[in-house]
C-alpha cells in the first residue's frame, strides 16, 4: 500500500507538500517521491528503505519551488512517473494493485509502446497507468479508459500545468479526501495529514470521481458514484489512528473492535490487557474499557528506530523489524495472565516468534490472543493488505487438517462450524497460546459502522466484490 498527497497553493507549496507526504510514512518503506510544477517539472525520488522520508528529502527542498505538487510514499516501486503525452507532459503517483498489469503491458508493447521503469515484479505499474492514460483524448478521458482496462484498483494524483487531478479508484477500495486552508487545497490518502498543516476536510472523493485542484478552486471533471466497497483493513490495521475514511475515525473503530472482543470473553480471567504496538493498542484499549480489566504495556515498541513490520517487501526484513522493535517489560509480564490484542494474524510467524515467545520467556502465566478481525483466508486483490494464500496462517491450518490444499473453504469461514473450531485450535497450538479467539465478520462490520455492502470483506469471506468479475471493456468514452 502506498500513500499519496497533493497540494495547490497561490504561494510556494513545497513545505506543505513535504510534511503532508511525510504523514504517509506508515504506508510504505521502499521509495519516496516529490514532483512540483514551476513552469516545468522538478522531480526527485529516493530509496527510503533504510532511512526516513524527512531525512532523505530535507536537503532537496531548497531546489523545489512552485505553486502545486504531488508526493508519494511507495511500498514497492519508484514514483512519481514523468511522461510526455499528446495532451502535454505530466507527473503521476498511484496507490493500488493492477492484477492484469503483465497482460496490459504485453498488449501495449505489442502496439509499439516501451517501458523504461522496471522493478522486481516487472513493469512499474505507475508507468503502466501513465501510458494507459496517455491513450485518451485528454486527461479525463484517459483516466476513464484506464479504469475500464485495469483489474484491481488504482487511485491517483496527476500533476500538470493546470494543477492536480485527483481520481479515486472506481469502486472506492482506497480513500482520497480533499481539504482546504484558506485559498489552498490539498488531497490526501490519509486525513491525518491535514490538521497540523492547517487543512480542514471538505469532502471525500466518490468512487470513480475525478476532480481538478487549481488556484481558482475545485473543478469536478467526472462525477463519481455512491456504490463502493472500501477496504475494511484500512480501519483494522493499515490506516493511521487519526485518519477518517468515509467520515469514520480509525482509532474509534479499533476501540469498538476491542469492545466486541471483550463482550465474547466473559469466561476469561486476566490480570493485564495489552496490545501489540502500535496498531493493536487501540483494540486493547477498547477491550480494557469493556472488560474493566487494567490496560498495561508489557511490550513496548522502540519507536525511533523501527517502523511497521508489515510494510517491508521481504520476509527477512519484516522478521528483523518484528524482532528488534518490541522490548518486553518483565516486571509487568511475570506471573500475570495476559490478554494480547492484535490487529490481525496474517502468517502468524511474527506473533509467535517475536511476541508470544517474549511473553512466555518473561514469565507470563497465561496468554490469550485476540485478533481484531476474522481469520484471513484470501490474498487481497486490490492492495497490499495480504499476500500469498499459502502463507496465511488459516490456510496453513487447513492444509494440516485436510492433508492438502483445499479450494472450497466455506466450512472453515463459518465460526459456528466444527471445521472453524479445528482450524482455530490448530493455530492456537501452533502459536503456543493459552486461548485464541478471533473477531467475527458481523462484529467487525458493526465496529466500523458502515453498511456491509459498502465494505470490501474479500480477505475474510472470499466473496468477490462487483469489480472482481468484470473483464476489460472497450473504452466507451473515446470509442476505442
Amino acid at each position: 500500500m502506498s500513500g499519496i498527497f497533493g497540494v495547490v497553493s497561490d504561494k510556494n507549496c513545497v513545505d506543505t507538500l513535504f510534511y503532508g507526504t511525510d504523514y504517509h510514512s506508515h504506508l510504505g518503506t521502499e521509495y519516496g517521491g516529490l514532483a512540483v510544477w514551476n513552469n516545468g517539472f522538478i522531480r526527485q525520488i529516493h530509496n527510503i528503505a533504510q532511512t526516513q522520508f524527512k531525512s532523505k528529502f530535507f536537503d532537496d527542498l531548497e531546489n523545489f519551488k512552485g505553486p502545486h505538487g504531488i508526493g508519494v510514499i511507495s511500498a514497492l516501486e519508484e514514483q512519481p512517473i514523468y511522461l510526455k503525452s499528446r495532451f502535454g507532459p505530466f507527473c503521476l503517483v498511484t496507490n493500488g494493485i493492477i492484477e492484469n498489469a503483465d497482460a496490459l503491458a504485453a498488449q501495449l508493447m505489442a502496439e509499439g509502446f516501451s517501458f523504461s521503469e522496471m522493478d522486481h515484479n516487472g513493469v512499474n505499474s505507475t508507468e503502466l497507468v501513465a501510458k494507459l492514460i496517455s491513450q485518451g483524448t485528454d486527461i479525463v478521458d484517459g483516466i476513464g479508459c484506464m479504469f475500464e482496462k485495469i483489474q484491481g484498483s488504482c487511485s491517483l494524483l496527476l500533476l500538470n500545468k493546470d494543477g492536480v487531478y485527483a481520481a479515486r479508484d472506481r469502486w472506492g477500495y482506497t480513500s482520497l479526501s480533499i481539504g482546504q486552508r484558506g485559498q489552498d487545497f490539498a488531497v490526501t490518502s490519509e486525513t491525518s495529514a491535514f490538521p497540523n498543516n492547517g487543512f480542514k476536510v471538505m469532502k471525500d472523493l466518490q468512487p470513480g470521481e475525478v476532480i481538478l485542484l487549481k488556484k481558482s478552486g475545485l473543478e469536478q471533471k467526472k462525477q463519481g458514484k455512491s456504490d463502493q466497497q472500501i477496504c475494511s483493513f484500512l480501519w483494522i490495521y493499515t490506516g493511521f489512528p487519526a485518519s477518517n475514511y468515509e467520515g469514520v475515525n480509525t482509532e474509534t473503530v479499533r476501540e469498538n473492535c476491542g469492545r466486541f472482543l471483550a463482550k465474547r470473553d466473559k469466561d476469561i480471567e486476566a490480570d493485564v490487557v495489552s496490545g501489540v504496538p502500535d496498531s493493536g493498542l487501540a483494540h486493547a484499549i477498547g477491550y480494557a474499557m469493556e472488560s474493566q480489566k487494567p490496560y498495561r504495556r508489557p511490550l513496548v515498541k522502540y519507536t525511533p528506530g523501527y517502523g511497521r513490520s508489515y510494510t517491508p517487501p521481504s520476509q527477512e526484513k519484516r522478521d528483523l523489524v518484528a524482532k528488534m522493535k518490541l522490548i518486553p517489560v518483565k516486571d509487568i509480564i511475570s506471573g500475570n495472565r495476559v490478554v494480547v490484542c492484535d490487529d490481525s494474524i496474517v502468517r502468524g510467524t511474527q506473533l509467535k516468534n517475536f511476541t508470544v515467545n517474549k511473553l512466555w520467556e518473561s514469565g507470563a502465566k497465561e496468554i490469550h490472543v485476540r485478533p481484531a478481525c476474522p481469520p484471513l483466508m484470501f490474498p487481497c486483490k486490490f492492495n497490499l493488505s495480504t499476500r500469498s494464500i499459502h502463507e496465511l496462517a488459516a490456510r496453513k491450518a487447513i492444509r494440516h487438517i485436510e492433508g492438502h490444499d483445499k479450494e472450497d473453504v466455506h466450512d472453515y469461514i463459518d465460526p459456528q462450524s466444527p471445521q472453524y473450531k479445528a482450524m482455530v485450535d490448530w493455530i492456537a497450538k501452533d502459536l503456543g497460546v493459552t486461548t485464541l479467539r478471533y473477531q467475527t465478520v458481523d462484529d467487525m462490520v458493526k465496529a466500523i459502522g458502515l453498511p456491509k455492502e459498502k465494505l470490501c470483506l474479500y480477505c475474510w469471506t472470499g466473496k468477490c466484490p462487483k469489480s472482481c468479475a468484470q473483464k476489460e471493456q472497450p473504452c466507451a468514452a473515446s470509442g476505442r
